[in-house]
């Protein structure tokens, strides 16, 4: 029987995931629980319940913890590694927490193309995984886009992170989707960036096409076709959110492409994330001429956990 020999874990705002895993990182049972966000106070509790069945077969296994578990919502507050930085290194900012069995990888901070402080958490360890997981992007200048709430574009030099630039496209399209009137959500739409039916991927379309066509305009100053391209029926209102987030991803990306470096020998952006997200974003880059490689956010997260557990032992 394969023998477990260690736990890891993404803490994220709004979830916890946790893995039973064994030497090689191969998963061999899964537990869930609440986020960070609703954890104030019980981190303790809620790890001990969810690791119970495990401590009783295993005992207390090494665990290793990304995410918003160590920021200043979370059960303790990681540092951050200054970039430039190898992200095989973020090993040694691991922070132990009640035993050293625990502990809780730092997330990164840099000033961006901005001038401007800029900090990342989790996306740290999904970037080590999918180092891990395609060796070309250890080579050379690399663009990799991580999109969700706050979605990070991240620069890469020989898989060394230069530098990275944070846009809350995500956050903006719920508030702007829940709290307005220019893209009500209805009543099945999911919390995240929508695009799954065939009116809002038409409107996704749409909007994408017009920012492309329109790269000197605001998106302050596109925000209302949202609302008023339904009123002069070119589509439902209920693709409104579609069309909503086709502008912001449209404009994310040519926002960034604007900021980030460009490299003389282009190779595809790297997209980590959820599926159905990353879609969104690389029919956006399709758009702007730019080839794209999609990799499943857990699947990273648990290849950079794993990578780290095995540095820490």
């Amino acid at each position: 029987m394969t023998r477990a020999e260690f736990i890891a874990g993404d803490w994220g705002t709004t979830h916890l995931r946790l893995y039973l895993c064994d030497r090689d990182g191969t998963p061999l049972e899964t537990a869930s629980g609440p986020g960070a966000a609703t954890a104030a106070g019980q981190f303790t509790a809620i790890f001990a319940s969810a690791t119970a069945a495990w401590d009783a077969q295993y005992g207390k296994l090494p665990t290793v913890l990304c995410g918003m578990v160590g920021s200043t919502i979370g059960w303790i507050q990681a540092p951050y590694v200054p970039c430039p930085a190898r992200l095989e290194d973020i090993a040694e900012g691991c922070t132990p927490i009640e035993t050293p069995r625990i502990r809780i990888v730092p997330g990164l901070s840099c000033q961006n193309r901005l001038a401007a402080p800029d900090f990342l958490r989790g996306e740290e360890t999904q970037l080590l995984g999918a180092l891990n997981l395609f060796e070309r992007l250890r080579q050379g200048q690399q663009l990799v886009c991580l999109p969700g709430t706050h979605t990070k574009w991240v620069t890469l030099n020989d898989g060394r992170v230069e530098d990275f630039l944070t846009a809350p496209t995500g956050e903006l399209f719920a508030i702007l989707r829940d709290h307005s009137v220019l893209a009500r959500k209805p009543p099945a739409a999911s919390a995240q960036h929508t695009g799954a039916t065939d009116l809002e991927a038409i409107a996704f379309e749409k909007a994408l096409t017009s920012v492309v066509q329109q790269p000197g305009t605001q998106i302050l100053h596109r925000l209302f076709e949202c609302r008023s391209r339904p009123l002069n029926h070119e589509f439902p209102a209920a693709a409104a959110a579609g069309y909503l987030s086709g502008l912001l991803i449209g404009s994310d990306v040519q926002g960034a492409l604007r900021v980030l470096p460009k490299t003389s020998t282009p190779s595809p952006v790297v997209l980590i994330g959820d599926a159905q997200l990353t879609k969104l974003y690389a029919t956006a880059c399709a758009a702007f001429g730019l080839d794209t490689h999609q990799v499943a956010g857990p699947a990273a997260s648990l290849a950079g956990l794993t990578e780290i557990y095995r540095r820490l032992s």
